[in-house]
């Protein structure tokens, strides 16, 4: 849940307001009808939608989904699980009231514990789920490349920890990493270059797919 929350704030944050929900909706589904968990989760998932359609100019769309959403968030704590309920649920209100307003502000930020949580913020599996989350979201990333890119990133990590076991000290997987981990780091956090990124990322996946064969030749 918690977990869940982080990417999916991270993600709308990012301004992947559609691709968000996907973070939350699994855990969603698995939660007890009018639980406030539920009701906190169904809420922001009709937050993002109603984002989602007012960015497009659908006003009707983004107006009826505003209106359930601030519903949702009625009966849930201003702050529950650290997220800034309250602030949400007026952003909602104004929403239903004025669609249009989503053109004349930013969508209000989502916060986790006070944070305004963004990409490099999150732990590396975090942004590996988040990454994943993106490239089935968008037709101009093919996923298995970031799939491959993610397992690449995970032995860069493991290699990196096996060092420091034997001495020097492993350095925390972050946004100022090299090589897949620092790239997908970037495809996460970097919309308006995100398209960049991921040219750079599939570039490398491609030369680290090609020495895999490679070695594998060397055994058949």
């Amino acid at each position: 849940m918690q977990d869940a929350l982080r990417i999916g704030v991270a993600v709308f944050n990012a301004g992947d307001h559609r691709a968000a929900h996907e973070a939350w909706e699994e855990p969603w589904l698995a939660l007890d009808d009018g639980a406030p968990d539920e009701r906190l989760l169904h809420g922001l998932i009709q937050y993002a939608a109603a984002v989602h359609h007012a960015r497009r100019r659908n006003w009707s769309g983004a107006r009826g989904l505003a209106e359930s959403g601030a519903e949702y968030l009625a009966g849930v704590d201003d702050d529950h699980r650290g997220v800034n309920v309250a602030a949400v649920r007026a952003s909602l209100r104004r929403l239903a009231a004025d669609p249009e307003y989503a053109e004349r502000a930013r969508p209000l930020a989502l916060r986790y514990d006070g944070d305004a949580l963004e990409a490099t913020d999150l732990s590396f599996a975090a942004v590996a789920a988040a990454a994943t989350l993106l490239a089935a979201e968008y037709d101009a990333f093919d996923e298995t490349v970031v799939d491959d890119a993610v397992r690449y990133g995970r032995e860069a990590i493991s290699e990196e920890t096996d060092r420091g076991s034997e001495g020097s000290p492993a350095s925390v997987p972050s946004a100022r990493s090299r090589g897949f981990v620092g790239m997908l780091f970037d495809f996460v956090a970097d919309r308006a270059r995100r398209a960049i990124v991921y040219d750079r990322l599939r570039g490398h996946v491609e030369r680290r797919r090609s020495r895999e064969r490679d070695v594998s030749g060397l055994f058949e």
